[in-house]
This record gives structure tokens, C-alpha cells and sequence, in this order.
């Protein structure tokens, strides 16, 4: 039998690419994100390991582009992980960085879950995930753009959830604290979490039993950041 089919956006690295090779076990990967370099090399290690992923090179904050190529898939899982910041502060932030976080970190969850929600709540089974962040409940000097996608990342997957539950479809998110990625300073790498860290704890959320639904998840390293 075939597999069941796992969306992954941002896929091309740090978290979203951990997460794709993570599921790829369980799951064939549609594996969505920007570079298509960086996806095709996703693509031939997910087949390595014995998987199926289909790379799709696709700018998720072009709404007519996410309808056209996303619609109709018939997608067991979707995560929810593309995103990006610019963490500055607020008189620092130019408004195309405050537009591109907002565009990519919280516009984008409305085109690319009303693509593939369809088709869960007609199967009455599917899960979507969010990664969210630690930023989604708290503030930080510099986050004054950021923190607030995350936090409207938070209130968007709680009303989904509440919508959608009655129909078989679950729906979680996923907070990480600092992840050692290209997407935050290498300074501190040896505490932060890393990639695989976030990726087991999306397979766990997805591992749960049908009745069950572990909506929000908090990960943390261990290991607290040093002081200079």
C-alpha cells in the first residue's frame, strides 16, 4: 500500500528539511520551498534512505501560485513550518521586512491550509501542524514584528483546532525555543536545540492515537544559555 502523503513547507533547510527526512519513514514527502537546488538534494537523500519525496519549488506568499499548485492534493499531514525574521528593533524594522515576516509567517497559513484542508475534513482524518515558537507566549527586545506572528500563529491554530476537531482533523503546534539554523546567530550553537530536536518532537505529535490530540508543544533545550 502506498504510503500516506506529508506536506512540508520550508523544507529546504534547517528545521523544514530535518522534518521531511524525519517523516519520509512513515510518509511520502511533498516538500515545498523556494530553492530547488537545496530541495533536490532533499529529494536524493529522503531516496536514499528508501523514501519518496517530490520536490515543488514554490513561493508560498503568492496566493494564486499555492491555490494552483497545492489544491487538490490529497495531503494525511501538512506542516506548517516556512518562516522567517528579521529581529531588530522596532525603529530599526523597514516596513517590506515588518510585510515579508507577516507575508511568510502567518498570510502564508491561510493559502496553504485552505489548500489541503479540503480534502482532510472529506477523508474526516488528516493533522495539521504549526511551528510556532517560545515567542508565541512571551516578548523579547527585537521581536516586535516577529513575536507578534508567533503569537498570532498561537491564536490561529487553537480556533482551527476547535473548528475542524468535530470533522476528524486534528490540529497542533509545535514551539521550539532557539534552534541552531541558518535562520538564528551561530552564536550559542552549543545549547540551542537543533534541527532533529524539533523534527521528533512533529513526529511524536503525529504519532498519537486517533482520539488523542497533543494541541500545543513546548520544546526547550536542556542545556541553559551561558552568561557573559
Amino acid at each position: 500500500m502506498a504510503k500516506p502523503l506529508a506536506v512540508v513547507t520550508g523544507a529546504s533547510r534547517g528545521i523544514g528539511r530535518a522534518t521531511a527526512l524525519r517523516l519520509a519513514a512513515e510518509y511520502d514527502v511533498v516538500a515545498v520551498a523556494r530553492s530547488g537546488d537545496e530541495l533536490e538534494s532533499l529529494a536524493r537523500e529522503v531516496q536514499a534512505r528508501g523514501g519518496a519525496c517530490r520536490p515543488v519549488v514554490l513561493d508560498i506568499t503568492r496566493p494564486d501560485d499555492v491555490s494552483a499548485t497545492l489544491s487538490g492534493i490529497d495531503a494525511q499531514v501538512l506542516v506548517n513550518n516556512a518562516g522567517i525574521g528579521f529581529l531588530k528593533p522596532f525603529m530599526d524594522l523597514t516596513r517590506d521586512e515588518w510585510t515579508r515576516m507577516v507575508d511568510v509567517n502567518f498570510n502564508a497559513l491561510f493559502d496553504v491550509t485552505r489548500a489541503l484542508l479540503p480534502r482532510m475534513i472529506e477523508r474526516r482524518s488528516g493533522h495539521v501542524v504549526v511551528i510556532g515558537s517560545i515567542a508565541g507566549r512571551s516578548a523579547f527586545v527585537g521581536g516586535s514584528c516577529y513575536a507578534a506572528t508567533k503569537h498570532a500563529v498561537m491564536a490561529f491554530t487553537e480556533c482551527l483546532m476547535l473548528e475542524v476537531r468535530d470533522a476528524g482533523v486534528k490540529v497542533s503546534v509545535v514551539s521550539p525555543g532557539s534552534v541552531a539554523t541558518h535562520f538564528s546567530s551561530p552564536v550559542g550553537a552549543d545549547w540551542k536545540l537543533q534541527p532533529d530536536d524539533v523534527a521528533d518532537a512533529v513526529a511524536h505529535v503525529l504519532a498519537t492515537p486517533p482520539t488523542v490530540l497533543v494541541h500545543r508543544l513546548e520544546v526547550r533545550t536542556l542545556t541553559a544559555p551561558k552568561k557573559h
